[in-house]
């Protein structure tokens, strides 16, 4: 999909702040309130901008331990694959689930609390998930980059 460059700076003040007015976001693009209106509903309807959400604080919601978890299933057989995530969409510790090449087949980003919160995660969530032969995991040190921006 081809962007011009008003769509692509509207997308990018967007991504830092959906809350802007249409108002605010035409005079920074030096458009009119309606052609800056018509612009995200039409980027609406083509499903690039799929929905708006609040970023929480993970420490103001006492949950900054981060887990980056490998998973690595008995064998790759579909139906393995597809009762696998089925259950982890419905795990909320789980923010984001990857299914990947190499010498596992899944990486998990996971916020709890901290590492006792993981351990019982993982002994009544996770390793309850039929079918996972290992697990290896990763826990943040520090975020060096965090952001949901994707430039066009």
């Amino acid at each position: 999909m081809d962007f011009d460059d008003f769509d692509k700076k509207l997308l990018i003040y967007l991504q830092e702040d959906a809350k802007q007015t249409t108002k605010e976001l035409s005079y920074k693009l030096g458009l009119s309130v309606t052609a800056v209106y018509e612009r995200i509903k039409k980027l609406e309807k083509l499903g690039v901008i799929s929905k708006y959400v609040a970023i929480l604080n993970k420490d103001k919601i006492n949950k900054n331990f981060t887990v980056l978890c490998h998973v690595k299933l008995v064998q790759h057989k579909k139906e393995y694959v597809i009762e696998f995530e089925k259950e982890v969409v419905n795990l909320p510790e789980i923010t984001e689930c990857f299914h990947v090449s190499g010498d596992y087949d899944y990486i998990l980003k996971i916020n709890v609390k901290d590492m006792q919160d993981y351990r019982n995660f993982m002994l009544s969530k996770l390793t309850t998930i039929k079918h996972i032969a290992s697990t290896h995991s990763s826990f943040m040190i520090s975020e060096v980059k965090n952001t949901t921006a994707i430039v066009v």
